[in-house]
């Protein structure tokens, strides 16, 4: 392999890399069926003093209200909301159309780069995205395991520019329906998505790698 390709090949796997952990990101958000789980398995119904379908209810509405598509405003069915809260969902909001534009892009550079070293012949670019992204898990399990809180506290310190974070149960009661332990479950769900995509890269290395052999050999 040259420089040049050399180089091409480490960067689309970077891209593709960084396109993967972004979609095990958005697909978590999404994935409401972990937060029904933990609706149960949390007590959030006895902690909260609220039967499950109306905690439902209003998960759902914050969720949809996160969508890129949504232009609605955040109006929870049965709770109030001070303005710090609409101010710091807001925020949220913003984070996640972001990430929306980054996956645009990402997939573009992704498409392009898998085209060209597809007719190079070359699918390394595989294995390298495989090895970033297992890299991931592997470097943030640890201080998960280690600290959680840790580690919850400081991701919102970088991504907030404000403390707005830090709900009032008595004027945002909706925190109370988002335990920080439900937080720990989506980052282990992430970790297990980015696990599986990277073994899945792997396995599409090792088979267009096989295949190329093969058909040189026969």
């Amino acid at each position: 392999m040259n420089k040049s390709l050399k180089i091409i090949t480490i960067l689309t796997s970077i891209v593709i890399a960084l396109f993967l952990l972004l979609s095990a990101v958005k697909i978590t958000l999404n994935f409401r069926p972990l937060y029904y789980f933990d609706v149960n398995y949390l007590k959030i119904s006895e902690t909260t003093q609220m039967n499950k379908s109306e905690i439902i209810e209003n998960y759902d509405v914050l969720i949809d209200y996160l969508s890129t598509f949504n232009d609605k405003p955040l109006e929870f069915p049965t709770l109030p909301m001070s303005e710090k809260g609409r101010i710091h969902f807001e925020d949220v909001k913003n984070i996640f159309i972001k990430i929306d534009y980054f996956l645009v892009v990402l997939l573009l550079l992704s498409i392009i780069g898998i085209f060209y070293l597809f007719k190079k012949k070359e699918y390394q670019f595989f294995q390298y995205s495989s090895f970033f992204l297992l890299g991931i898990p592997v470097l943030l399990f640890i201080p998960l395991l280690i600290n959680f809180n840790a580690v919850f506290t400081l991701f919102h310190n970088i991504t907030f520019r404000n403390d707005y974070w830090l709900f009032n149960p008595e004027t945002d009661p909706i925190i109370t329906l988002l335990p920080q332990r439900f937080f720990m479950h989506s980052a282990l769900l992430i970790l297990i998505i980015i696990t599986i995509e990277s073994f899945l890269l792997n396995f599409l290395y090792r088979y267009f790698l096989n295949k190329y052999i093969n058909s040189t050999t026969s």
